[in-house]
């Protein structure tokens, strides 16, 4: 679209294209002209005039839209004179298209209370709206449709309306709420039993109580909440007006959290949602099962409310213990979807009573409890007639998966032993069907972690029981049987007779393809808890390493098995590490050649705990050869070839980095001899790709060798030729928003110099177009990037700042004082700027930090930048 005002034909072909033209580019092009048209300032006038000529829903849907669209993000265009026309215009437009289409009447309600909320000049608006329209029975609707949205645009994020202006409007609305709560009355009076009446009158409502404005003792008296009730209670209520009800009941309960300053209305809700027991098993009766679902949800609010009161005084008053029941007869219901609306209260009460520490509190809810993890035992049972394992990512599988995480969130209020003990002599003394065993050996594996492994025969007997389960029950079984021994790792470590049997069990699964994948988990588990013991059995791990392919296993199952395996490796005496590893790694290698690419070979190195990670390293002594430099020189060859042959995909060279990136980081100056090869191709390779990863690693070499005399210049040249590619990046249009990565690894690699080098990178000649990029970046909102671009600036000045006794002080004091004059005034204003107009209050903290390193570096010339 040009610069001219396109005519009224012009956008209502665009408009029919966009919803009639059957061909998917003419929709586009129509979509891409009129969203230019709502960014012009003539969608103003043209929406107007479309709203007034109602030719059709399409037109006057764009035009409403449009109207709140600019009134919601572009309110600024029009001058303060206009305002009230707007006003005006837009109230015609409302009354005018009532009957056109209720969507359209919504966007311009939102359009009108919009304008409302951004026109300080516009006094007392619900008091004008009531009095215009109150008395007219055609405009009730869009009227409450107006009072509906204007509290949930208060807190808008569209909306550019100062913190002030907000406490002015909610201050303005509680003054009329209760004007608006009678209205509401008296519309419920006139229409009766009109169903569409009532939906606008309680989602009305249920918006009023959510701003938090409503005077709690007006909303304790008043018969709109008998008639919530009288609604919720009767069993002919449709769907739709019920499920209005429920919400408006759970925003009057999540409106008087505070309970103590609303006591009249709290009583008034605790005791009619009280009556709703009855109603909700005549639902369950009927198998409705969406009123089941309103009536949990309300239940659960009513207990989230009054959780405090509960647990302070349970049994008396509002800490009466039937909220309790109610969710628990919730949880009695055949279908999961009901009790998994009340898990966050399980939560809470169960933090709750962990914070509060008192065993006699404790016993008062341990029978509920108890009474939920039978419930959510029975929930987790599959269908009989399921086949194959348990599915993990289908929505019963989360349900499953948050269910676990319930349980060990409550266990201990129940005790970890004695639940497991319970959980066991059901399968012990009974003869259940497959579906219990599993959904009882699921729970078990639950809590396994959490009971104390010391001494303990029942934990034993279980792991004993277990791996003697025959190949003939059912693979769901089998499955949850395998993950269970998994979490018993601790068991296997203090009873390492049964070590053996374990595995042995564990490897059957690992050969069957459903079960491939637990059992490398559950390997990878026993590997990690039992390191020492499994010592014995390395060359067994390094077998099913060398047959990873033999095995139907997700990648991330394999990687586990591998990284346990490196994790007993590290449990070796020395002399045998450098042998076993290079085995180890001989198997990736050797496919890594065959196919050409990276494979599970990049995952094991940075995964591999002998190769400086988060695991223990092996302990060597001053003078001797890390056990880990000769396979690293090794593979050397094999990525290097591999960042060659794939130096354009971003993925792999990302693998590759982090490989070698751990792999330095493990033998630390042991990877000299790389130095050099390494840093050319990282440099050649980013000249033609530039991947911001070979920024990170080359933070990476800085860190290990800037302290190093000889190797100061070698690493400013690699920063030299790394930084003009990423300059040319980064100053193409949008270049920083578009690669907040590259800025992020840029300034780091930058913040390494700092930290290892300062004097080498400021008497370089690189150092004054880092810092001007540095400058030009301050303004990125994106967090990592903006971060370091902050600490890069604040950990520069602070050199100059930090007398640490180091010899070159008075020099990098000078150095830093040379940048300073020639970058000081633009980097102060820049701050400044950002601080005021582009950056998230969350980055502010580190702003500060560079202006007060700054300030403390030299007040003197700091101050006046500050007013220039």
């Amino acid at each position: 679209m040009d610069g001219g005002k396109p005519s009224l034909a012009m956008v209502y072909q665009a408009v029919q294209a966009l919803y009639h033209d059957p061909d998917p580019s003419g929709k586009e092009r129509a979509s891409v002209w009129l969203g230019e048209l709502q960014r012009s300032m003539h969608a103003w006038e043209i929406s107007d005039q479309l709203l007034q000529l109602k030719q059709d829903v399409e037109s006057c849907y764009f035009a409403a839209q449009t109207m709140k669209m600019k009134i919601q993000t572009s309110f600024y265009e029009l001058p303060q004179e206009t305002h009230l026309a707007l006003r005006d215009s837009l109230l015609s437009h409302i009354q005018n298209l009532k009957d056109l289409s209720p969507i359209i009447v919504t966007q311009l309600a939102l359009a009108i209370a919009d304008l409302a909320l951004q026109m300080a000049s516009w006094k007392g608006c619900v008091h004008t709206l009531i009095e215009k329209y109150s008395n007219d029975v055609t405009s009730m609707p869009f009227l409450i449709e107006i009072l509906t949205v204007l509290p949930e645009e208060v807190h808008s994020r569209s909306l550019r309306i100062g913190a002030n202006r907000r406490t002015e409007i909610i201050e303005d609305l509680a003054y009329y709420s209760t004007t608006v709560i009678t209205l509401l009355l008296s519309c419920v009076e006139k229409s009766g039993s009109d169903e569409k009446m009532l939906i606008k009158v309680f989602r009305c409502l249920g918006s009023w109580f959510n701003l938090g404005v409503l005077d709690s003792n007006f909303m304790a008296s008043n018969q709109l909440l008998m008639v919530l009730f009288q609604v919720l209670q009767r069993d002919e209520t449709s769907t739709n007006l019920h499920e209005a009800a429920s919400d408006c009941v759970c925003s009057a309960l999540y409106a008087i959290e505070n309970v103590d300053t609303h006591v009249a209305l709290a009583m008034q809700l605790f005791q009619g949602v009280l009556t709703l027991e009855t109603a909700y098993h005549m639902a369950v009766a009927r198998e409705d099962l969406d009123k089941v679902l309103n009536y949990c949800r309300i239940f659960t609010e009513l207990c989230e409310t009054f959780l405090e009161i509960t647990v302070r005084s349970p049994g008396q008053g509002m800490g009466d213990l039937r909220t309790l029941e109610l969710l628990l007869i919730c949880a009695g219901h055949p279908q999961y979807e009901v009790v998994e609306i009340s898990f966050n209260f399980w939560y809470r009460l169960g933090e709750h009573l962990y914070k509060t520490n008192d065993p006699a509190l404790h016993g008062v809810f341990r029978p509920y409890i108890q009474r939920l993890l039978h419930s959510l035992a029975r929930h987790c049972q599959l269908d009989p007639d399921h086949e194959g394992i348990p599915e993990d990512t289908d929505d019963f599988g989360e349900f499953r998966m948050r269910v676990s995480d319930l349980v060990k969130d409550v266990i201990f209020l129940v005790g970890s032993m004695e639940c497991f003990s319970q959980l066991y002599s059901t399968l012990k003394d009974g003869n259940p069907p497959w579906e219990v065993t599993e959904a009882v050996l699921f729970i078990m594996a639950a809590i396994a972690k959490s009971v104390d492994p010391e001494n303990n025969p029942t934990l034993t007997e279980v792991l004993e029981q277990v791996v003697l389960l025959p190949q003939t029950v059912h693979v769901a079984v089998r499955y949850t049987s395998i993950e269970l021994v998994g979490e018993m790792s601790e068991v296997v470590d203090r009873n390492p007779r049964f070590l053996n049997p374990v595995l042995s069990y564990l490897m059957k699964g690992l050969r069957e393809k459903p079960l491939a994948s637990v059992a490398a988990k559950a390997i990878h588990n026993i590997c990690s808890v039992c390191r020492d013991h499994m010592a014995h059995h390395f060359q067994g791990l390094l077998e099913i390493a060398r047959s990873l392919d033999s095995f139907a296993l997700s990648t991330e199952a394999a990687i586990g098995l591998l990284k346990g395996t490196a994790l007993v490796l590290a449990r070796l005496p020395l002399e045998k590490i450098a042998e076993c590893l290079s085995d180890l790694c001989s198997v990736q290698v050797l496919a890594l050649k065959k196919v050409g690419g990276v494979c599970l070979f990049v995952n094991f190195w940075d995964k591999t705990p002998v190769m400086g990670n988060q695991h223990t390293n092996p302990i060597v002594e001053n003078g001797q050869t890390h056990p880990c430099q000769k396979v690293i020189q090794e593979i050397w060859p094999v990525l290097s070839e591999t960042l060659n042959t794939h130096q354009a995909d971003n993925r792999i060279v990302e693998r590759c980095c982090r490989c070698l990136r751990f792999a330095v980081r493990c033998v630390g100056k042991g990877s000299a001899s790389l130095l050099q090869p390494l840093v050319t191709q990282m440099v050649n390779v980013y000249q033609v790709y530039p991947h911001s990863c070979f920024l990170y690693l080359g933070s990476i070499l800085v860190d290990e060798y800037g302290m190093e005399e000889g190797c100061r210049q070698g690493l400013l040249d690699m920063l030299q030729a790394l930084c003009m590619p990423t300059f040319q990046l980064l100053e193409q249009p949008n270049g920083l928003r578009n690669h907040p990565d590259t800025v992020d690894d840029l300034f780091r690699l930058a913040t390494r110099f700092v930290q290892r080098s300062p004097v080498t990178l400021l008497g370089s000649n690189i150092i004054v177009h880092i810092i001007q990029c540095a400058i030009a970046a301050t303004t990125l909102d994106h967090r990592d990037a903006n971060c370091s671009v902050m600490k890069f600036v604040r950990d520069l000045i602070h050199t100059g700042v930090s007398n640490d006794h180091e010899d070159d002080f008075e020099l990098r004091k000078r150095l830093i004082g040379q940048a300073m004059e020639q970058h000081g005034q633009q980097l102060v204003t820049q701050l400044i700027h950002t601080c005021c107009f582009c950056l998230p209050s969350y980055t502010l903290p580190d702003v500060a930090e560079v202006l007060w390193e700054i300030m403390v570096f030299d007040r003197p010339t700091f101050c006046p930048h500050l007013y220039l």
